[in-house]
């Protein structure tokens, strides 16, 4: 292990709270197995032979207090490949477990996940690094810790544009090339492939998730439960401790509620920009409400509420776009059998629950009306304007993303408009809208009718409601082709798509005139083209 002091980079500073506070495995060895009464495993990250940064995310580097000139230097790709450590870093890999599709998985953990230690910045804030991708922990079951730069790609530039839209989500540091390579068979189907390995270094408040207080309740291990919840609530609740006193039920009731409000709020977020994120596991829930574990996700291209983008959650579909809300209830459930022993009284946490879906549903209905450019959701009205829309959209293919953000042109002061006068700023949002039936059109039209009738009952200005709009329903979304249009060219030692689209992602909701291609529907070619129809779980 390589301890360098480095300019610049030595100034972080490392609280590494989690382990300080936290049983540790006594256990120092670094062998797949099961791990007993402990947070977490120290590890230390595999070295690897030629790292090449491929990209960095300016505004994660700026959060945590390093330069443009430490990012482009050769220990910043060290560092955030894993092959030096800075003074204060203490690696290790986080224990947890959790419900995978629905069924008990037992002990999971950061199977190819390692946390080089939390710093706290210059604002006070606490933000824990971990690198995806750096090499095998005692969680790693019968892989190899590894990860390739396709899904790699796909987790750096999702967590950063997640980020610009405004959703709760973990962030990405940094994007590195191993110069290893890993074989991946991508869709479990016996062909595997050889790949370019890569790192990705993640950052977030906490990696705590719901099971991570699942694993120590399935094995009794109370006590040890009851300190992570305790540490929870102080580090990343702190305004639920009063005075400094001993937690009680009442703090742990209040927590709980809290998390099905984030929970709740986070996944609206998801609806309204049209993300999947493919594998609603209670191991992939993070108890901040935040976005995390990028694998199998997707983004709708049309409208389509039964679409998953996991290959292995095709037949099922558990996680599809309109499951997600109820998905989010179940894992807060189990969530909930997790913490009961430290409260040991049912009622509360139904309340809690049932505050989660009186808090989406709230949510939702204003997120809705947002996107319509309603200065607020009016319950005689709109209920019935929302459904009818909901119906009509999947029936012919047409893109959410720009429907939304055409739907911010409709000349709704004009009542002697003809149908097609109407629906024309929309058309270029169905994929083959000269397929569309007249009978379909027809509704469409009615809808429309009614929709602009309840617009020219609000005291707004054309203006004023697309400048709304403009704000909720973003032009730009992280589209599966071009995500894989990146990764090609990066395959290739081309870099400059990668970047690109981050730059793109960083402000979604504008205009970005000379950046018009990355908004277009999807290309027919990517219709059920690897990576961008449907993805698997291999990384």
């Amino acid at each position: 292990m390589h301890v360098k002091t480095i300019s610049g980079l030595d100034k972080l500073i490392f609280d590494n709270r989690f382990v300080k506070e936290l049983p540790a495995d006594l256990e120092t060895k670094n062998y797949r197995r099961q791990v007993m009464k402990s947070c977490y495993s120290y590890v230390l990250p595999a070295q690897v032979k030629e790292p090449t940064l491929v990209a960095y995310s300016k505004e994660m580097a700026k959060e945590l207090g390093i330069s443009h000139d430490d990012c482009s230097s050769k220990q910043f790709t060290n560092v955030f490949v894993g092959n030096e450590f800075l003074s204060g870093m203490k690696p290790y890999a986080m224990c947890y477990g959790g419900h995978q599709f629905g069924n008990w998985a037992g002990q999971l953990g950061d199977g190819r996940a390692i946390n080089l230690g939390e710093i706290v910045n210059q604002r006070e804030q606490r933000w824990a690094l971990q690198l995806k991708g750096a090499g095998a922990t005692p969680y790693s079951r019968n892989a190899d810790g590894l990860a390739v730069l396709r899904s790699s790609v796909r987790e750096f530039l999702c967590s950063e544009a997640m980020f610009h839209l405004g959703i709760p989500t973990t962030r990405a540091l940094s994007l590195v090339l191993t110069g290893e390579h890993v074989v991946r068979d991508m869709f479990y189907n016996g062909n595997p492939q050889t790949e370019r390995g890569a790192v990705v270094c993640r950052v977030a408040p906490s990696f705590i998730r719901f099971g991570s207080f699942q694993i120590f309740t399935s094995r009794g291990e109370i006590d040890v439960l009851r300190q992570l919840v305790d540490f929870t609530i102080r580090t990343d609740f702190p305004h639920l401790v009063k005075n400094d006193l001993k937690l009680d039920k009442q703090s742990y009731i209040e927590w709980f509620t809290e998390i099905c409000t984030t929970t709740a709020e986070m996944v609206v977020h998801w609806q309204r920009v049209g993300f999947v994120h493919g594998v609603m596991n209670t191991d992939n829930m993070s108890i901040l409400g935040l976005t995390i574990d990028y694998g199998p996700y997707g983004w709708l291209d049309d409208y389509d509420p039964d679409w998953t983008p996991n290959t292995t959650d095709a037949d099922e579909r558990r996680y599809r776009y309109s499951q997600q809300p109820e998905i989010a209830l179940w894992n807060l459930l189990q969530l909930a059998n997790a913490i009961y022993p430290l409260v040991e009284e049912e009622d509360p946490f139904q309340r809690a629950l049932t505050t989660y879906n009186q808090h989406f549903n709230q949510e939702w209905q204003s997120m809705m009306a947002q996107k319509l450019g309603l200065k607020q959701f009016s319950v005689e009205n709109d209920g019935g304007l929302f459904k009818e829309l909901l119906t009509l959209l999947p029936e012919v293919e047409i893109d959410m993303t720009i429907f939304y953000r055409k739907l911010a042109n409709i000349n709704f002061q004009n009542e002697g408009l003809t149908d097609k006068q109407l629906i024309e700023p929309l058309v270029d949002a169905w994929y083959r809208f000269e397929a569309v039936s007249d009978d379909y059109q027809s509704r469409f039209v009615n809808w429309l009718r009614k929709y602009t009738e309840r617009l020219r009952n609000e005291d707004a200005s054309p203006e004023e409601r697309k400048k709304r709009m403009n704000t909720v329903n973003p032009k730009y979304i992280l589209r599966n082709y071009l995500s894989q249009l990146a990764i090609d060219k990066a395959d290739k030692g081309d870099f400059s798509m990668v970047n690109e689209l981050l730059e793109v992602m960083s402000f979604p909701y504008d205009e970005q005139l000379e950046k018009e291609e990355y908004a277009k529907k999807r290309p027919d070619w990517a219709r059920n083209k690897a990576g961008c129809s449907q993805l698997s779980c291999s990384s």
